[in-house]
């Protein structure tokens, strides 16, 4: 279990996060939705240990860092390093064996060119499944079906159930509601810095409504189409 006590985050004068609180526990996956620049991000970098904040952060499991992976919304690459050079350095940072890395290819990448020449959507895919060899038990994973095709969306969608089904904590950010709506257990909405709303499955039609509302508002009338 991952617990979150009144979370602070600055930027200078700015503050991103104003006391975020919530509990995460193993076999959840939870949804976490706002506009850009809401934080969700930084939330997500406080959690595994990237960034600095005040309140805190805690689980019953002893150092949980040590078992979290993070795919981020933009992932650094080495130059010059293939992406099975990237997958066996992931892997072995944990201290586990290298696996057949062409029967855990689900993506069908290429495997023997550098990463660094791969499209954004190969970028991403490489980087899921090097969260995955790792055998994390909490798992964030910031914009996972950005930039990538509808199969895979689909794949990672059922990668997300499999993972939730292994008892596995997930914590997943999206700007597009529908990719959330069937996976999640609940969905926090982040504004002005807090979790301004947490809404479970049967409310989910709801809220959906609500944004869908909340952004178009006057926007198309002022368009005059």
């Amino acid at each position: 279990m991952i617990t979150l006590d009144k979370v602070n985050k600055h930027f200078g004068s700015n503050q991103v996060l104003r006391g975020v609180t919530a509990t995460f526990s193993p076999g959840g996956v939870y949804g976490i939705i706002g506009e850009n620049g809401a934080g969700k991000t930084t939330l997500f970098r406080c959690i595994a240990g990237l960034h600095q904040f005040t309140g805190e952060i805690s689980s019953d499991q002893p150092n949980f860092h040590h078992r979290l992976g993070f795919l981020q919304t933009q992932n650094y690459f080495f130059s010059r390093m293939t992406g099975r050079e990237y997958l066996r350095l992931l892997v072995q940072a944990r201290n586990l064996p290298v696996p057949d890395l062409e029967a855990k290819n689900i993506f069908d990448l290429p495997l023997d060119e550098y990463v660094t020449n791969y499209s954004t959507g190969m970028q991403k895919k490489i980087a899921l499944l090097g969260v995955l060899l790792q055998k994390n038990d909490v798992l964030i994973l910031d914009e996972p079906f950005n930039g990538v095709d509808i199969q895979s969306n689909i794949l990672i969608s059922a990668i997300i159930q499999q993972l939730k089904s292994s008892g596995k904590t997930v914590l997943i950010s999206s700007h597009i509601f529908a990719t959330l709506r069937d996976i999640c257990d609940n969905i926090h909405l982040l504004r002005d810095g807090v979790f301004a709303e947490t809404v479970y499955p049967q409310e989910y039609a709801k809220l959906e409504a609500q944004m869908i509302d909340v952004t178009l508002g006057n926007q198309l009338e002022a368009l005059d189409l």
